[in-house]
């Protein structure tokens, strides 16, 4: 009996967390546009936003993927269009667009105009009217870091290919407009495309929207194995591998010569749903894959308990055990409401801290004396109780004494509430730039600050069980302890990458100018190395006292990386120091100097890793190298203008890069590149 109930709830932990990890599928890039600004909470725009997105819930499948609703009159009306990928199933269609509209409103709080896109489906809402019109921004790009062997035949079947598959797709009905089709290459090669417009365009601006979005390969995608452009209006997709459904709309190509690929039939019915020969070859392997995974669980799960038997009962059971410690934990750290309201004074304006972007921030006294800090996150955040809960968990899995602590969470009603330690002296950036304070950080307390974030960031890039990109380190993030120890603090911008994944791409630049890499405000490429390019900011500010954002010495106009590589070169480094920190061991100082300066240099490689930081920090028997010019050197006051709005990669083994049409912003010159990245 007790086996039988071993397996039962081993079998239900398995399919738990197979079907969570269903659910939290990521999306591929999403982008919350300023173009069109942004709304007030409770206004008449939200509540026709938030009438719109609840439609869709309501809504019943269709067979042919695309929808396009309003809500509201005026400047308040909220216009949008979902579209699924043509060779996906109805139920999975308008399960993804559900997913799409949810997380879509988490991400962009309060924007008017904003676009996700996920594998399967596309959601985007705005202001303005877009129905008919075509939409080229923003665009996104992606690459297979792969390359391909014949370059010039490829090119050319893959030329052919999309085409054909243009003028199959564009000549759609006004329900679809969508085409998927193969070529050969070689003898023992085939390329796969899928390409589709949104069916409101006609057929000459899906042929245009197709065509512009297919120029844009030498730029992205040239000698790759695979890549895809998505836009607002129209996408396409090619790969060496089927990464679609097979549909009657599937064409194979042969290279030489090429054949006309007939238009989809008026039949959407036709197009999705009739099963070919190959359709049920493909569904018997898919079932008979499935059977045999079964069958392979099952005797893992019967080999598991035939061992835990001959073991004592006290000790754990592989994976259920660590289930079952899960949940136990997340019930350690759940607190009641009643009792953050009560430590909050009910959530009073006397105690409370700060506003972010997510909520506000209260002071709290636990009924034990222990004082907490709590965040009050929105109520429109969009977020479930289930994602909520295992982001609790993550978070809470950060345990470092120079990273601030999450000691629970509160989750009732339409409250969510993360709990976190206090911490009594508040930010770094309120003792280092105020001119009164800034004496109390003698060189021993600003040395133990350094090396205190340092050795936090190296637990965040290595040394967790997570891989955790901070993205937004500065002084006002560092808070400061009652020893005055750092503690890295703010994790909202930050992101998690597997553990051998060093590098990604993200679609809205966050965080602060002055403390971005310049591969990160330029290109959206985002890496531990940007993490230590804001530390080698944050060095030379605790250095010298100074906001990089606003640094001036004397009549001196440069910037704070300039200005301390100029006085390097010239040997006069100590012109850069804080003068508090005159009498101080000018061995260190100087070392620290050297140290930050190679963490902002311009070429990416070139920067060391936080475990080589934390080394030089420590070990004076470690030669430091000579550093090179740093990002951002003022070589003369002028600037141009960049357009940029970058975009995020979440699938895996795949490289991306987009670019805004529209939006700019104004950044030093720079050609600091990533070609290679590996995004999750």
């Amino acid at each position: 009996m007790e086996s039988s109930w071993q397996f039962l709830f081993i079998s239900f932990t398995i399919s738990f967390l197979l079907t969570l990890a269903v659910a939290q599928e990521e999306p591929l890039d999403y982008s919350c546009m300023e173009t069109g600004g942004n709304f007030t909470i409770n206004s008449t725009y939200e509540t026709n936003l938030n009438r719109l997105i609840s439609s869709f819930s309501a809504n019943t499948a269709n067979d042919y993927g695309f929808y396009n609703l309003s809500s509201g009159e005026g400047s308040s009306r909220v216009n949008s269009i979902a579209l699924c990928r043509g060779d996906v199933g109805s139920g999975d269609c308008l399960g993804c667009i559900n997913n799409a509209t949810t997380e879509l409103r988490s991400l962009c709080p309060d924007q008017r105009e904003a676009i996700i896109w996920y594998d399967n489906c596309m959601f985007r809402y705005t202001n303005r009217s877009i129905f008919g019109v075509v939409e080229d921004d923003p665009l996104l790009y992606m690459w297979n870091d792969n390359n391909v062997t014949d370059v010039d035949a490829f090119n050319q079947s893959l030329s052919t290919l999309l085409d054909s598959l243009i003028n199959s797709a564009s000549s759609g009905t006004s329900l679809r407009k969508f085409a998927t089709g193969s070529a050969q290459v070689t003898p023992f090669q085939t390329v796969y495309a899928l390409v589709q417009c949104t069916p409101d365009l006609s057929q000459a601006e899906c042929t245009s929207c197709l065509s512009a979005a297919i120029e844009f390969i030498p730029e992205c995608c040239d000698r790759k194995q695979g890549g895809r452009v998505l836009e607002p209006s129209c996408n396409f997709r090619f790969e060496i591998e089927r990464f679609y459904n097979l549909t009657t709309a599937d064409t194979p190509l042969t290279s030489t010569p090429p054949p006309t690929t007939s238009p989809p039939s008026n039949n959407t019915k036709n197009t999705t749903g009739k099963k070919s020969n190959s359709s049920r070859t493909i569904i018997i392997a898919s079932f008979s894959a499935v059977a045999f995974a079964v069958l392979v669980v099952c005797s893992c799960i019967f080999i598991f308990l035939r061992v835990r038997k001959s073991k004592v009962k006290g000790e754990k059971g592989g994976e259920a055990a660590e289930a079952v410690d899960e949940i136990k934990n997340a019930e350690a750290l759940q607190y009641d409401f009643s009792t953050i309201s009560a430590a909050t004074n009910h959530f009073s304006n006397s105690n409370k801290l700060g506003q972010g972007g997510f909520g506000a921030v209260y002071k709290g006294k636990l009924a034990g004396g222990e004082l907490i800090a709590v965040k009050r996150l929105s109520t429109d955040s969009g977020q479930g109780d289930l994602e909520f809960k295992n982001e609790v968990l993550l978070v809470a899995k950060l345990q470092h004494r120079n990273l601030v602590r999450l000691q629970g969470f509160c989750l009732e009603r339409n409250e969510r509430l993360l709990i976190y330690e206090f911490v009594p002296n508040a930010s770094l950036d309120q003792f280092l730039f105020d001119p009164v304070k800034r004496a109390y950080l003698d060189w021993e307390k600003r040395y133990k600050i350094i090396g205190g974030i340092a050795r936090g960031l190296l637990y965040l890039h290595e040394d967790s069980r997570l891989r955790i990109i901070h993205r937004d380190l500065k002084a006002s993030n560092i808070l400061l302890d009652a020893e005055m120890n750092p503690k890295i603090a703010d994790f909202g911008m930050a992101r998690l990458c597997a553990f051998d994944q060093t590098h990604g791409a993200t679609s809205k630049i966050v965080g602060t100018y002055g403390y971005m890499a310049p591969e990160y405000a330029m290109h959206g490429q985002f890496s531990v190395k940007s993490d230590v390019f804001s530390f080698g900011v944050l060095v030379l500010e605790v250095l010298s006292g100074q906001k990089n954002s606003s640094f001036h010495k004397g009549d001196n106009v440069d910037d704070l990386l300039s200005y301390a590589w100029r006085n390097w070169k010239d040997g006069t480094a100590n012109e850069l120091v804080d003068s508090t920190l005159k009498d101080s061991s000018t061995t260190e100082v100087m070392r620290c100097l050297h140290i930050g300066l190679l963490c902002v240099q311009e070429n990416v490689a070139e920067r060391p890793n936080m475990a080589s930081v934390a080394l030089m920090l420590t070990s004076y028997s470690v030669t430091l190298p000579l550093p090179s010019q740093p990002a951002f050197f003022m070589h003369s006051n002028t600037q141009s203008e960049v357009e940029m709005l970058w975009s995020e990669d979440l699938n895996s083994g795949a490289t991306k890069y987009s670019q805004s049409r529209k939006e700019t912003a104004v950044v030093s010159e720079n050609e600091v590149t990533i070609t290679e990245l590996h995004p999750r």
